[in-house]
């Protein structure tokens, strides 16, 4: 008997917006191969890449409370609005210090049509199966994580790069054509005072392991995007698909599949094994950064292959099963208060490593800055081990 879930038009709506929105800045995924081809150090690539989460962290505790008081669709319109822009902005100016500011622009439409979507979708589930739920509406967005590099780079290999910020623009605008269709949802609360704008925005939730988890979750998962494109060229291949569509593929059907286990056996019984498979993921890069050479012999690929489908398991029960966590015991007026705070931890992960790992690439190489990071995520797995099941009976 299918989910009742899968039944609301309003869920299945919002799910293919999802797909739509980051199938447009999953266009993006391959910017580092276009900032080192004109010219871009390692540093530059993490620095242009590393604003959009920058941007992000400062958006998200300002957005959450305005969205519980004005409501989601509006946010999900203005989201799909900047992103359209950034887009057409890339296409008609694509150097790098105007890329740096398509990458701001990028990281506030972010903000603005995550939260507020993702709280869209919450408001629709209830507890007892928002782990399933969240789960199965990502995997839109884990598979425009697989189409849009695997399109993009024969895009980028045929027509160059303007030809794909414009198929972003155009996803963005699909996006919003949806938006439009998407019932108004829950109405907004009390409009929060200037001054109190940081304070609603969930800070103490700070205090919590489970943030501590995430931004290990994100420091991983932002590295591993960020320097992979660059750290496989270096490496002599050619072609970067199978890794994302690994990780796609085992994102999505560990979520389809097993995303269940989630809402039946709590949320730390696959958070704390998925903080170890990611870990692991790591460690295998570092093994190819230390014993592969552009000129040697030793198959990359596959293993390339193997750590897509460790870290994209990893990924697809670590991320509903956190935003379950954090959302079970959330106010229905502070759902996207709460959503916020939490992306903004998991964005603060995803841009320490893209900033920090970028200098320290630069300066020791990648198997050394793989090695690191593999060291970090084992602290992280370590910390999920201590972690609390909130979940409501």
């Amino acid at each position: 008997m299918p989910s009742p879930i899968l039944a609301d038009k309003a869920f299945i709506r919002a799910t293919i917006t999802n797909f739509f929105f980051f199938f447009g800045l999953n266009c993006f995924i391959l910017l580092p191969l276009y900032i080192e081809g004109a010219g871009g150090s390692e540093v530059e690539i993490g620095l242009v890449m590393g604003l959009y989460n920058a941007v992000g962290i400062l958006c998200q505790p300002l957005v959450g409370p305005l969205v519980d008081a004005l409501g989601r669709r509006p946010f999900m319109l203005l989201g799909t609005a900047l992103a359209t822009a950034a887009a057409l902005l890339a296409a008609l100016a694509p150097s790098i210090p105007m890329l740096a500011v398509v990458r701001a622009l990028q990281g506030i439409a972010f903000s603005a049509f995550f939260v507020a979507n993702y709280s869209y979708v919450i408001d629709l589930t209830p507890p007892a199966r928002r782990g399933w739920a969240l789960g199965i509406y990502g995997v839109a967005g884990l598979v425009a994580t697989a189409v849009a590099p695997l399109i993009g780079e024969g895009m980028i290999r045929r027509m160059g790069f303007r030809p794909l910020f414009c198929l972003a623009a155009a996803m963005a605008v699909a996006a919003a054509g949806y938006v439009w269709s998407l019932p108004s949802g829950r109405p907004g609360g009390p409009l929060p005072l200037a001054g109190s704008l940081w304070e609603r925005g969930g800070l103490d939730e700070l205090r919590h392991r489970h943030m501590a988890v995430t931004l290990f979750f994100g420091l991983g998962a932002g590295t591993i995007f960020v320097f992979l494109p660059t750290f496989a060229d270096s490496l002599g291949v050619e072609t970067l698909s199978l890794f994302y569509t690994a990780f796609a593929v085992s994102a999505i059907g560990v979520r389809v599949f097993g995303g269940r286990l989630i809402d039946t056996h709590g949320r730390r019984a696959v958070i704390v094994p998925s903080m170890f498979v990611q870990t692991g993921a790591t460690v295998l890069l570092a093994l190819l950064g230390f014993v592969v050479s552009r000129t040697s012999l030793t198959p990359v690929v596959p293993v390339l292959f193997v750590a897509g489908l460790m870290s994209g398991g990893a990924h697809g029960l670590l991320y509903p099963g956190l935003a379950a966590l954090v959302t079970d015991h959330a106010p229905e007026d502070r759902r996207g208060v709460i959503i916020a705070m939490f992306s903004a931890v998991f964005l603060v992960g995803q841009t320490v490593g893209s900033f920090a790992f970028g200098y320290i690439t630069h300066a020791i190489g990648y198997a050394f800055m793989w090695t690191m990071l593999a060291s970090l995520l084992l602290l992280g797995a370590a910390l999920s081990m201590s972690l609390t099941d909130r979940r409501v009976a």
